[in-house]
């Protein structure tokens, strides 16, 4: 039987190491949010999603038929043009009765598919008081204006499980943000996962919020055409004829 307790220092320092990883990518998103296409930024129970007053909100939890549970919390980026992906979290396992079967990280590999809900503008300045606080100063109001809203969808990641004991395993994760024109069949917001060794299914969502952020494109200046030529009076210093002495 592995003593678990020798390892908790090295989970304190992967669950760091994330965090700050983590952190620097909502931050990114948050601040500048200058992606040449729509790409997304996306929350699994953590960021501004933990916040004190929803203890409900982290982690994301599913649960299979026989009781069993997955808590899961984590973030990144993903592209549904080239089903890129870059996105890492920490998972825990647990028994009916509650007691830690393993634990880990996790990181996804490939996006299999999105189905995208739509936009959901106000979702994100009601997503907690310290959001609001932070976007209350003036520059981030401006940033507000042409960075991240707020969408609904439904994301599916073949992902890595890790553990700090046993066998790495692969999984497919689904993270549902019910936002925007939400399907009646998938109106609980949450997590599942199927482990793809036994095919076991964490079908049910038990509690946690996700969030998927929508990055604008931003529109660069307009190219030139030929046929533009210099206004009568002004001189392109690259087309200046050289004046003899």
């Amino acid at each position: 039987m592995p003593h678990h307790s020798s390892r908790r220092p090295l989970l304190r320092v992967i669950q760091g190491t994330l965090a700050l990883a983590l952190g620097l990518t909502l931050a990114a998103s948050l601040l500048l949010a200058q992606e040449p296409s729509r790409n997304y930024t996306f929350l699994v129970a953590s960021g501004f999603l933990c916040a004190p007053d929803h203890a409900e909100a982290c982690p994301a939890v599913a649960k299979d038929a026989s009781g069993n549970t997955f808590e899961m919390s984590g973030a990144g980026t993903f592209s549904p043009r080239d089903k890129s992906v870059t996105a890492a979290g920490t998972f825990t396992r647990k028994s009916p009765s509650g007691m830690v079967l393993d634990t880990g990280v996790w990181l996804a590999s490939a996006l299999v598919s999105f189905d995208s809900y739509g936009l959901a503008p106000g979702a994100l300045q009601s997503a907690n008081r310290a959001l609001k606080s932070m976007q209350a100063h003036p520059m981030m109001r401006m940033r507000t204006l042409i960075g991240p809203t707020a969408a609904g969808g439904l994301a599916v990641f073949r992902i890595r499980l890790l553990p700090l004991t046993g066998a790495p395993q692969n999984g497919l994760l689904q993270v549902n943000c019910a936002l925007g024109n939400v399907p009646s069949e998938r109106s609980e917001e949450g997590i599942r996962l199927t482990l793809e060794r036994n095919g076991t299914e964490f079908s049910e969502e038990v509690s946690g919020r996700v969030m998927f952020l929508s990055m604008r494109t931003e529109a660069g200046p307009p190219a030139k055409t030929p046929d533009q030529r210099t206004a009568p009076g002004s001189a392109d210093p690259q087309t200046t004829p050289e004046q003899n002495p």
